[in-house]
C-alpha cells in the first residue's frame, strides 16, 4: 500500500498539470479552429483518464483502512469524478462549443486538484 500512497502523491501532479494545459489548449482551439484535431481529443481523454485513475487510487487507499484523509480531500475527488461524467453526458448538446466545454472542464479539474492537495496539509 505504501507504493500506492506514493503513486497517489505524485500522480496527482501529473493529472493536475495535464488537465490545466489541455484545458487551456482546448479553449485556444475553441477560438482558433485551425488547431483543432484528433490530437486534442486524444490528449483531453488522456488527461481526464489520469484524473479518474487518481480518484480510483484514492478510493482504494481509503478503503484499505490504512489511511485517513481530510473529508474535503475526498469530496474534491468525488466532484472531479462526477465532473468528468457530466462533461461526457453533455458533449452532444454542446455541438460547436465542445472545445469550450472541455477547456472549462479541464481548468475546473485542475482547480479541484489543487484544492485537494491543499487539504492534505490541513
Amino acid at each position: 500500500m505504501e507504493y500506492l500512497r506514493e503513486f497517489h502523491g505524485w500522480w496527482g501532479y501529473v493529472a493536475i498539470t495535464a488537465n490545466g494545459i489541455l484545458g487551456a489548449a482546448a479553449l485556444v482551439a475553441w477560438r482558433a479552429p485551425k488547431i483543432r484535431g484528433q490530437w486534442l481529443w486524444i490528449s483531453i481523454i488522456g488527461a481526464e483518464v489520469a484524473m479518474l485513475i487518481q480518484v480510483l487510487v484514492g478510493v482504494v487507499l481509503v478503503a484499505s483502512g490504512d489511511y485517513r484523509v481530510a473529508r474535503f480531500h475526498m469530496f474534491y475527488g468525488f466532484i472531479a469524478f462526477l465532473t468528468v461524467g457530466l462533461a461526457y453526458q453533455y458533449r452532444n448538446q454542446m455541438r460547436g462549443r465542445r472545445e469550450m466545454l472541455y477547456g472549462l472542464v479541464g481548468l475546473f479539474l485542475m482547480g479541484l486538484g489543487i484544492r485537494a492537495i491543499l487539504q492534505v496539509g490541513s
